[in-house]
């Protein structure tokens, strides 16, 4: 299923859904940041994705990094929450989901990188790489947050 982003756009469709979820901004021991290069857009992104009922936001962070990325993570703090009504993502299902994420801060403690059915390519980058990167605005921003220190980040 594909997904196009539409931030703060008034030709955006309107949002129909709310789904709670989580991303990580997982950083190695040199400092390298891990993305992943999304299936459904073909963007590099943060490893992350829907709350499943019975997890805590955090498992769901440390879950979906598992599934998009093979390892396993810690969660060590949180970059930020991110809810801006105007960010919505629209899904060849006719859904149209408005976004409400937390976007924690974990290091790898195990697993292997491997792509899955939802990514293409699995990589670390020095920080100073990613601004090279074709990414979503919001991925960014969290990223962004991240480098600067400014976490939590509230948006």
């Amino acid at each position: 299923m594909s997904r196009r982003d539409f931030e703060d756009d008034p030709d955006a469709p309107v949002a129909n859904s709310l789904v709670p979820a989580a991303s990580a901004v997982v950083v190695d021991g040199d400092g390298r940041i891990l993305l992943q290069r999304r299936s459904d857009n073909g963007m590099w992104a943060l490893p992350g994705g829907a709350m499943n009922i019975g997890e805590s936001l955090a498992d769901c962070a440390v879950r979906e990094t598992r599934e998009e990325t093979g390892l396993d993570v810690e969660i060590t703090g949180i970059v930020g929450t991110y809810s801006n009504p105007g960010h919505v993502f629209a899904y060849d299902d006719g859904e149209v989901r408005q976004e409400f994420s937390i976007c924690f801060l974990a290091r790898p403690v195990g697993g292997d990188i491997e792509v899955s059915e939802e990514s293409t390519e699995v990589r670390w980058f020095d920080p100073s790489e990613v601004d090279t990167l074709p990414m979503v605005n919001n991925i960014r921003m969290r990223v962004n947050d991240w480098r600067s220190g400014r976490m939590p980040a509230i948006r």
